[in-house]
């Protein structure tokens, strides 16, 4: 990108401010910084100024981890054409992650590993969007690994033990604390108590070896489920 732009930085801690300053000034030449702030007031009084082309923003201040959250939120539905980019030291939270993006933020960068490079900064400004660096990159390729096996696993049960989707359904339920009466009662489950029981039975049957099926309970059952990935303990939902 050939053309000046003008950027604001959102970071309360100074160590880090001069660090992501001397950046800019080394790395990036095209950008022009007009203003840093440390908190959302002082943000508040530089954006009744002048808006800048990129705010470059850290989610916690002033030990909030969220406030970055509800600021990139705020400024997004107020200056739209402003591209923001989260430049963040939370390492782990991914939900915090998740939350930003969803408040319109352009791209994450981490505080680790490669740090800020003129690559997110110049992809943000020419108008690409989920611009990342290579920590979060790496953190999304091993989460989405993740659930291409776990995917996998699932789809390779569901055939190995004939698993259909009332199965699916009654193991699912019973892993949510449903009782067969209420699992009747659900709209996708066309069955009464009695025809459950003997799909419980059934489940038994094809999912332990004979030699262990004797005195199997729900609990076993359903840990059994999971541990095969029929059902997954972390995408558990109700139906109707």
């Amino acid at each position: 990108m050939d053309n000046k732009f003008t950027v604001i930085i959102v970071e309360d801690a100074k160590l880090e401010l001069k660090g992501t300053e001397e950046i800019f000034r080394t790395d990036i030449p095209d950008a022009d910084i007009i203003g840093v702030a440390s908190n959302e007031k002082e943000l508040d009084t530089l954006l009744k100024e002048r808006v800048p082309d990129l705010l470059l923003l850290d989610l916690g201040l002033g030990g909030s981890t969220t406030v970055g959250v509800d600021i990139c939120k705020r400024v997004k539905g107020e200056y739209p054409a402003m591209k923001v980019l989260v430049f963040t030291g939370e390492l782990l939270n991914e939900k915090l992650w998740v939350d930003v993006l969803d408040a319109g933020a352009d791209g994450i960068t981490l505080k680790t590993g490669e740090l800020l490079t003129k690559n997110e900064i110049y992809a943000v400004m020419s108008g690409k969007k989920n611009v990342f660096n290579q920590p979060i990159l790496e953190k999304i390729v091993e989460r989405f690994r993740e659930n291409v096996m776990r995917d996998a696993e699932h789809r390779k049960s569901i055939v190995a033990y004939e698993i259909d989707r009332y199965d699916e359904c009654f193991l699912r339920h019973l892993a949510l604390g449903y009782t067969k009466d209420m699992i009747a009662s659900l709209k996708t489950m066309p069955f009464g108590v009695k025809s459950l029981e003997k799909r419980q039975a059934d489940l038994i049957s094809r999912l332990f070896p004979e030699s262990e099926q004797r005195g199997i309970n729900v609990t076993r059952l359903v840990v059994r489920a999971i541990e095969l990935h029929i059902i997954d303990v972390e995408n558990l939902e109700a139906d109707e």
